[in-house]
């Protein structure tokens, strides 16, 4: 073997063992279940887990409970459960949709968020915090507004992104980042125009992500958007393996780039619309996710989609029992969590030997 060729073989690392798609799926959600019980058990009135066994137990079953369980049972029917199941999904949908939108863009450093549809969803939901629109909506003004104003930033970046010869890779991502600077420049505007100090912090911590608003009133549409979601993307899974072969190679297998595009566009946008509505812009976990269920899987969609879900879910349970324990009673903006936990992690990902986009 000549010095080159020699050279030329040590350069190339061996492809790392993959993890079996099934097992881990499974693995993950026992442990997703387990995560939910625990979210539920902490917090700044601490509950012990057999507690809580014994009061959802008394709720799925209708068992009766002396009178000093109530003001507990209605902290882990009404405000615990439903918010631990609410990051579970929100996890889950960011961690599909990032999936997505790697494969959509072609863009291995894309997220969610790069459409500028949480930048647009950020607008309508700080028009009810600081200028009070849509009070007539009550408990529901700021989803409503917020996931109506991510419409209508799905309409403007599909509008300008739109040329004769189809969705283009570059010219969403440039569009997309183009408006959310815009987007962006608007809430900041609104922000600093706000009259009442508490407003504007409010208005903060949505920006930043929060899920201290979850009630089961909000569960419902999130669970069936991103359920529906996930759906579509397991059965495009084999169409987003052609797309992410370019174009030319997709097309030679019967894939049509721009309709697929275009389906992906509006089904991304709807998950991060509904999403972003009812927990603010939680950012991270769409980029970091995704790398991550390739490294132990592989760059199949099928098998990433099976385990990405599920591993987005498991880490907003956990950023979220962080968020509002480590400085009880205090709590931290859930997307400063994952930015903090975030960014060392993917970091040390991405300094694995061998890694790049696509997990070889």
């Amino acid at each position: 073997m000549s010095s080159t060729a020699a050279a030329g073989s040590g350069a190339t690392s061996p492809p790392a063992r993959r993890i079996p798609a099934l097992p881990l799926a499974v693995g993950l959600a026992a442990a997703l279940l387990l995560s939910l019980l625990c979210g539920v058990a902490l917090g700044a009135s601490g509950i012990g887990l057999p507690r809580v066994l014994r009061l959802l137990a008394a709720g799925l079953t209708g068992g009766r409970l002396e009178a000093e369980e109530a003001a507990a049972y209605a902290i882990v029917w009404e405000i615990r459960l439903p918010r631990a199941v609410l990051a579970a999904v929100v996890g889950a949908g960011l961690a599909a949709t990032g999936v997505a939108v790697q494969a959509l863009v072609r863009n291995a450093l894309a997220d969610p968020f790069v459409l500028g549809i949480s930048s647009g969803a950020a607008v309508g939901a700080n028009a009810v915090l600081l200028l009070g629109a849509f009070a007539s909506l009550g408990v529901w003004a700021i989803s409503a507004s917020a996931f109506g104003s991510a419409l209508v930033a799905m309409v403007l970046v599909y509008l300008a992104a739109r040329t004769a010869y189809g969705l283009t890779p570059l010219r969403l991502v440039l569009t997309g980042t183009a408006l959310s600077y815009g987007f962006s420049a608007v809430t900041a505007l609104m922000v600093f125009a706000a009259a009442r100090g508490e407003a504007a912090r409010d208005a903060m911590m949505w920006l930043l992500g929060s899920l201290g608003g979850a009630t089961w009133g909000s569960v419902p549409i999130a669970a069936a958007t991103v359920l529906a979601g996930l759906a579509y993307l397991a059965c495009a899974a084999g169409r987003l393996d052609a797309l992410a072969m370019g174009d030319e190679t997709a097309a030679s297998l019967g894939v049509d780039p721009d309709r697929l595009r275009r389906e992906l566009f509006v089904v991304t946008a709807a998950v991060t619309g509904t999403v972003v509505a009812v927990s603010g812009a939680i950012g991270f976990v769409g980029l970091m996710v995704p790398h991550l269920a390739r490294m132990l899987v592989g760059a199949g969609h099928r098998r990433v989609l099976l385990v990405a879900p599920l591993a987005g879910a498991l880490l907003l349970v956990w950023v979220d029992i962080v968020s509002r324990t480590l400085l009880a009673p205090a709590e931290l903006p859930v997307g400063v969590v994952t930015a903090v936990l975030g960014v060392p992690c993917f970091l040390l990902l991405m300094r694995r030997r061998g890694y790049s986009f696509g997990g070889r």
